[in-house]
């Protein structure tokens, strides 16, 4: 999980929950139709509401006058995440290659486009979930080699970048 910039990984397994690796009782009361949330963990109560955010995983969580942005990914989803991060960050100048099998959903950016690096480049679906790659570094959309509704192979190149 993601929560304000920090990452915390939080296994929950049956009864036992563990907050990086570290054991901890934890108990969530809901009461009634209030949008207060009860968490209490080790005996000790923080009491906060959440509302969905901008996407799949993401919550806005208010803890008193503090607002938390938390993105709450299961391993898999994690591990997806990773590849697209890792796929971006090798196509510094060259080609942008897809980090997994899937479908290309959509195309952001065209032929001739200055990009600056996190611009988003290509969208592709796998496993029911879209993965934006990004541009790791300023430059120029050389060519793009896939479009939507193309499904690619992992390792197959869906543009060129150049740098400038």
């Amino acid at each position: 999980m993601d929560a304000g910039g920090r990452q915390v990984t939080v296994e929950v397994d049956g009864t036992a929950v563990r907050v990086d690796g570290r054991i901890v009782t934890a108990r969530l009361d809901l009461p009634g139709a209030s949008p207060v949330r009860s968490l209490v963990l080790d005996e000790r109560a923080r009491e906060f509401v959440a509302t969905p955010g901008d996407g799949r995983g993401h919550w806005r969580i208010l803890i008193g006058a503090d607002q938390l942005d938390v993105v709450a990914l299961d391993e898999r989803a994690r591990a997806i995440r990773a590849l697209g991060a890792h796929a971006g960050k090798a196509a510094v100048a060259g080609a942008v290659t897809a980090p997994m099998p899937g479908l290309v959903v959509r195309v952001l950016v065209s032929e001739g486009e200055r990009v600056e690096e996190g611009t988003g480049l290509i969208v592709i679906e796998a496993m029911k979930m879209e993965n934006e790659l990004k541009a790791p570094a300023s430059g120029v959309v050389r060519c793009v080699l896939a479009g939507p509704g193309s499904s690619v192979e992992k390792g197959a190149v869906l543009m060129e970048l150049t740098p400038g």
